[in-house]
């Protein structure tokens, strides 16, 4: 990983941070237009560190809505989503409101504010969920983890509000320094379709794919059908009896 870069506002019409701030293309006056906004938002400074670049520049995330950096904001680190001026949506108004959403039943990470083109949310200083796991040694943490998961996506159904990307979460789910799972990215959540959270996060951690592989490397090889059915069941009546049964059979 590169060094991190903290970078003030006043340099942020600088290169290659010009760039970032208007990805993929910039210009004079949506760049002055968006300073203006970080400036109202009260951010300091960005710092440009993770795993992802772009201008070759590191940074926590860079998806097909925006790019995330890391905010300095009265005296602390935030985690802040920069709209790209191509994204498929004209503001961030409305993935702030999912976030919201999911804050009323404790979870995600907490929504701080939002504007036109900025999302700025508590920074989840962590692992994501393959990552931790090839870290962490140990069934009883796992399945603390695995457990809280589906309990967050068992909030999450019963709120009426569907992540949309469970189902293939390697980047969905951060777990922190304090072993606290963290569901993250709701840019494609809506309330308007019927909610599969548990459904679809049990089909990533039980059924198939690498955490799915990690998982049975940890407990052993799960009733795989045993697992469909109980959540067939539950898919057709949610209740928390038969959200329970789904923990039974997956052992947590």
């Amino acid at each position: 990983m590169k060094k991190a870069l903290v970078v003030s506002l006043e340099k942020l019409n600088e290169e290659p941070y010009a760039s970032i701030m208007c990805y993929p293309e910039t210009s004079k006056a949506t760049l002055k237009n968006r300073l203006k906004e970080l400036q109202k938002l009260g951010i300091k400074a960005l710092e440009f560190t993770g795993e992802k670049e772009a201008f070759n520049t590191p940074v926590l995330g860079k998806g097909c809505v925006g790019i995330v950096t890391i905010a300095h904001r009265n005296g602390e680190k935030a985690a802040l989503k920069i709209r790209r001026v191509d994204a498929d949506r004209s503001q961030m108004q409305r993935e702030a409101e999912m976030l919201r959403k999911a804050n009323s039943v404790n979870v995600g990470p907490k929504l701080l504010c939002v504007s036109k083109n900025f999302l700025l949310m508590q920074f989840i200083d962590g692992d994501l969920l393959p990552e931790w796991l090839e870290k962490r040694k140990g069934k009883a943490w796992i399945r603390k983890v695995l457990h809280e998961i589906l309990e967050q996506c068992w909030r999450l159904d019963k709120a009426g509000l569907d992540h949309g990307e469970l189902s293939h979460a390697p980047k969905h789910i951060i777990v922190d320094q304090k072993n606290e799972p963290f569901i993250v990215d709701f840019e494609t959540a809506s309330v308007s379709r019927r909610p599969s959270n548990v459904t679809s996060i049990c089909q990533f951690l039980f059924i198939s794919g690498v955490v799915a592989k990690k998982v049975t490397e940890e407990f052993g090889e799960k009733d795989r059908k045993a697992i469909i059915e109980v959540l067939r069941r539950y898919k057709s009546d949610r209740t928390h009896e038969n959200f329970e049964r789904v923990l039974e059979t997956c052992d947590l």
